[in-house]
């Protein structure tokens, strides 16, 4: 499953690129994700629901429900 979430969080990074942002993934541990955002997107008032709205919702239709992922 680790798998999985590391390939879909690398598709995420071209959009978060592409406005100033990206991601890094701290740790993972089963269903539970912690990314750390960095750049403008580090710095955005929009970050938690970058977070959970558009990282955490693709995670859990592309990999697994169960998916929660926070913000280092």
């Amino acid at each position: 499953m680790e798998e999985k979430i590391r390939e879909v969080l690398e598709e995420l990074r071209g959009a978060l690129q592409a406005d100033g942002g990206d991601l890094e993934v701290v740790s993972i541990q089963g269903t539970d994700v912690l990314v750390r955002l960095t750049g403008a997107c580090g710095h955005c008032p929009h970050a938690r629901m970058t977070l959970k709205a558009g990282i955490e919702r693709i995670l859990r239709e592309k990999v697994s429900e169960d998916i929660v992922v926070e913000a280092a």
